[in-house]
């Protein structure tokens, strides 16, 4: 089942921020998630706020496909609302989910309209959806780009059949590929694969082909994530009885090497410990937003937002979201307003893993030290380390949660 949300404070029902947060606005980087929560079928490793019909249908709710465009672009008007007159165009726009592509094209152009019309887009916005490679052809990746989609995201996670078939992946090895294909014909700039390495039963070699698929497959982003074995999922549960062994470091590292190695070789090159570009342009702006503590507006169940060091969540169940905003509410559960420290502490835990990492002033004398042993282990590079700067090494990319806790003293 999807993970719990945290604890936080009360919203005002019309959903109004604090003075505070909206002091600056429109000086900093401002983008724009919308949630799409609906899947097809839930993977065994998923622990997002995500939902299948027959899920649906069994809690009695009342949160239909069809009508849920009108619920995000009703939220996109609360949100011009509330962020008041300020200039704001929107700099980079991201569908997740969830399968956005479960969705009728037309509802993802409709809701980026809205995007459109209440904000307007930035020069050379960044727009992107995710999708599931079944789920999409060549006349709807069409349709996405004619309406104003620029960057597309497959979950492709492996190409051997027997790792699909373990993580609950219901498309066929090589469609990921013809996607690549489908969207570059569509006229998409950007087009990205996702990999999850480390799944049981995956071998060296199995991983070593799902790269080389994923590389001849011409994106020029490609993301690679370590399989987490979440609680309340079915694949924690296999783990649990004993079904599947689990992968232990050692292997999740090796397998980042093996990534590191087939991607630099093949011209990508590392920009965040688990992302990889052809050239900057191919970066994703949008998770740049993020890590870079910039401003953005998550629309849909579940959604999280932050505007100017307020944070806050959204209803999860889509019921429960329709509902907030057919009776004129915010769908807004809760909030939290950060503190300096925690942005601090939060700039550390986010931006050591850009290539660009952190200005040591960020640290506090504790943390420096901390960051000089790193230095002397070979986790941090001396040249930027002489510039000021703490930068992950290769080898630092792979204990990197160890490094930053360190650093967060």
């Amino acid at each position: 089942m999807p993970s719990a949300l945290p604890d936080g404070d009360p919203v005002p029902s019309d959903g109004s921020l604090p003075a505070h947060a909206l002091d600056g606005l429109g000086t900093r980087p401002f983008g724009f998630y919308l949630h799409v929560p609906y899947c097809a079928s839930r993977c065994g490793y998923c622990d997002f706020n995500t939902y299948t019909a027959t899920e649906l249908r069994s809690s009695g709710a009342v949160a239909s496909q069809e009508t849920y465009a009108d619920n995000v672009i009703a939220e996109i008007r609360l949100a011009r609302r509330v962020l008041g007159d300020t200039d704001l165009p929107v700099e980079t726009v991201f569908l997740g989910g969830g399968t956005p592509t479960l969705l009728p094209a037309r509802d993802l152009v409709r809701m980026l309209a809205a995007l459109r019309d209440e904000f307007g887009l930035a020069e050379g916005a960044e727009v992107t959806t995710e999708a599931n490679p079944e789920s999409v052809g060549p006349a709807y990746l069409a349709e996405l780009r004619e309406g104003g989609y620029n960057r597309v995201s497959f979950g492709m996670q492996s190409a051997r059949p027997h790792v699909l078939q373990l993580l609950d992946r219901h498309h066929t090895p090589g469609r990921p590929e013809a996607c690549v294909a489908e969207a570059r014909t569509a006229g998409f700039e950007h087009v990205n694969l996702d990999l999850i390495y480390g799944t049981p039963g995956e071998s060296d070699d199995d991983w070593r082909a799902s790269l080389d698929a994923a590389i001849g497959a011409g994106p020029d982003h490609v993301s690679a994530y370590s399989l987490i074995v979440e609680e309340g999922t079915r694949l924690a549960a296999r783990v649990k009885r004993g079904e599947l062994p689990m992968i232990d470091d050692d292997v999740h590292a090796d397998r980042y090497l093996i990534a590191e190695e087939a991607l630099a070789a093949a011209g990508y090159h590392w920009y965040e410990v688990s992302n990889w570009a052809t050239t900057p342009e191919g970066r994703c702006r949008h998770n740049e937003l993020y890590w870079t503590g910039a401003d953005w507006w998550g629309a849909g169940p579940g959604a999280h937002s932050h505007v100017g060091g307020t944070r806050w969540w959204n209803a999860k169940h889509p019921a429960a979201y329709a509902q907030a905003l057919a009776e004129g509410r915010t769908p807004a559960l809760a909030r939290e307003v950060l503190t300096d420290e925690d942005r601090r502490i939060e700039r550390i835990l986010l931006e050591l893993r850009l290539a660009e990492g952190i200005p040591l002033t960020l640290l506090t004398d504790t943390a420096r030290k901390a960051a000089e042993e790193a230095l002397s282990s070979g986790l941090l590079a001396p040249g930027s380390y002489e510039q000021g700067r703490a930068t992950l090494t290769l080898q630092g990319r792979l204990l990197a949660d160890a490094v930053v806790r360190d650093l967060v003293d």
